[in-house]
């Protein structure tokens, strides 16, 4: 599974490694919104909930479905700016069709961008296909749904409100304590990728980011077999302190492709019996599971979302499910109509790093 950047004769300086705070702050919200996904963090993230005045923290709620299973794409700027507000305005500067389908995107959990797709906004058949999405997702994401397709003017001007309301309450301060530590990887990517070239610069990123032995081509470890073009527009490399251990990859048809990487390594784990480890291995061997449960990382879901997603049948995924649920790595919750699964994360977590980064990505 893997996504695949074309870089074929695209010059060196179209390869750019830059800091961008509106991606950062992103992270920290994913951290706030999934601190499961960052043990390492969870003591800061508790601090700041406990910080947040109460409009603040229900603003982040309703909102969170544009970063907690995955990152819009519109959060992660291709042309990163010195500050928050710059890039804010960049994003005001979208049009509300390519905006409220990157938000939907991540609202509705979707795993496939169609470029030639109807706009939810114009066409009836598409928007009512994005809010059965969003209600199998609960009542908070539908409604979310709702209110920005009735009116995304005065959804994108409320999301804009909350992000800088997160610059004073907590995000200043972080960006603060990170900028060295982003400051010196920049230093270093860059001086590798001017010195020994974009091959020995990718695999200082990350040991999922590798470039084709022809050199054409940027392939990433992802969640689903993907290809896209870096041809006129470039590739953007973000580094994040926060976003740790996640790999995240903009690669939608429209938006240039950029990768945002974690500086920090992720925690150790703690070790657990050989007779769980053994039970767990053997559920996590077969392919079809080990797709599912990458996509579970992403956020709970119905095994009819599953199925859809993959192209199975309702019974099959079933029976993927009731061995990774014995194992010890989903749990199952009904809401309504719906059952949703989720994924155990901290008994994932106690198999080691190096499987949770893989999953997480």
């Amino acid at each position: 599974m893997t996504l695949r950047i074309d870089i074929s004769g695209l010059p060196s300086e179209r390869l750019r490694f830059a800091a961008s705070p509106l991606a950062e702050l992103t992270a920290m919200l994913h951290v706030l919104a999934e601190p499961g996904h960052h043990p390492q963090l969870a003591g800061w993230a508790a601090d700041v909930w406990a910080g947040l005045r109460p409009e603040l923290a229900e603003r982040l709620r309703e909102a969170e479905f544009l970063w907690r299973s995955s990152q819009a794409d519109f959060l992660v700027p291709a042309r990163p700016r010195p500050t928050l507000a710059e890039e804010l305005d960049d994003v005001d500067r979208i049009d509300d069709e390519t905006y409220v389908t990157a938000a939907l995107v991540t609202t509705c959990g979707s795993n496939r961008v169609h470029f030639a797709a109807p706009s939810p906004l114009t066409d009836a058949t598409a928007r009512e296909r994005a809010l059965d999405l969003a209600q199998a997702r609960g009542a908070r994401q539908e409604a979310f749904a709702e209110r920005l397709l009735a009116d995304p003017g005065a959804v994108r001007a409320r999301v804009r409100q909350t992000l800088e309301q997160c610059a004073e309450a907590f995000f200043d301060a972080a960006w603060a304590g990170v900028a060295v530590q982003l400051a010196t990887d920049l230093r270093l990517k860059t001086d590798l990728l001017k010195r020994q070239g974009i091959g020995a610069a990718l695999a200082s990123v990350s040991g999922a980011v590798t470039l084709a032995p022809d050199g054409d081509c940027v392939i990433v470890d992802k969640l689903q077999d993907k290809a896209t073009a870096a041809h006129g527009t470039g590739v953007t490399f973000i580094p994040s302190v926060f976003g740790s251990p996640h790999l995240v990859v903009v690669h939608a048809p429209g938006w240039q492709p950029v990768v945002q990487y974690p500086v920090a390594e992720p925690s150790p784990s703690e070790p657990v019996s050989l007779e769980t480890v053994t039970l767990r291995l053997e559920a996590l061997a077969h392919p079809v599971r080990l797709r599912l449960l990458r996509t579970l990382a992403r956020g709970p879901h119905t095994t009819g979302e599953l199925a859809h997603a993959w192209e199975l049948t309702p019974p099959e995924v079933s029976r993927h499910l009731a061995v990774l649920r014995r194992a010890g790595l989903l749990t199952a919750r009904r809401h309504g109509r719906y059952v949703r699964h989720t994924l155990n994360l901290p008994d994932l977590t106690a198999l080691g790093a190096d499987l949770l980064a893989a999953v997480l990505r």
